[in-house]
C-alpha cells in the first residue's frame, strides 16, 4: 500500500549528493522540524525528468522558499555519482536542490511508490511524485497517473499547493 498524507515517513536509508561526496540520510528522520519537498522521478537523464520535472522545479526555487520551504529534494533510483553529475547538468545543483540518491530502491519501496517497466529498462524505479513533508509527516501527496507525464507533481502544482 503506497503511502498517503497524514503519514510519517518510513524508515530507509538514501544517499544525500554532497559536493564531491555522500551522505546516508534516514528518511525516517529527514524533514523533522521542517518543511521539505521531496520530488521524485523514475530516472535521471529519462526524458520527462530531465525537460520537464527539474527545470519546473528550479523554476519555482523562490517561491517555495517564499512559502517557508527549507529544502528541496530530487529522489532517483540512481547511483549518487549519477545523480550528482545530473544535478550539475539540469541545474538543479545550483539552484539549491539536494539530490538523493535511492540506490537500492529502499526508500522508494517503503512507500510503495515503486514501478518496473522491463521493456524501457526500468526496474525497481520510483513513480513520478512530488510530496511535501511537514516535520516528517506527510501533507501533501501529488502522483502522476501517467509514466511519461508531469502536471501534477511538477514544481508550479506544488508551489500552488502550499
Amino acid at each position: 500500500m503506497a503511502i498517503s498524507e497524514g503519514q510519517a515517513l518510513p524508515s530507509a536509508t538514501v544517499l544525500k549528493v554532497i559536493p564531491g561526496d555522500v551522505q546516508p540520510v534516514d528518511m525516517a528522520g529527514f524533514g523533522k522540524g521542517r518543511k521539505v519537498v521531496v520530488f521524485a522521478v523514475p530516472g535521471a537523464y529519462t526524458p520527462t525528468c530531465h525537460s520537464a520535472h527539474v527545470p519546473s522545479f528550479v523554476r519555482v526555487m523562490d517561491g517555495l522558499k517564499a512559502k517557508g520551504v527549507d529544502e528541496v529534494c530530487c529522489l532517483a533510483v540512481n547511483d549518487p555519482f549519477v545523480l550528482e553529475a545530473w544535478g550539475k547538468d539540469t541545474g538543479a545543483t545550483d539552484a539549491g536542490i539536494t539530490m538523493l540518491a535511492d540506490a537500492e530502491a529502499a526508500f522508494t519501496k517503503a512507500l510503495g511508490l515503486d514501478f518496473s517497466a522491463p521493456p524501457r529498462g526500468l526496474i525497481d524505479r520510483s513513480q513520478r511524485y512530488a510530496m511535501l513533508i511537514e516535520d516528517g509527516v506527510v501533507k501533501v501527496l501529488h502522483k502522476e497517473e501517467g509514466p511519461g507525464t508531469c502536471e501534477i507533481s511538477g514544481g508550479e502544482a506544488m508551489l500552488a499547493a502550499i
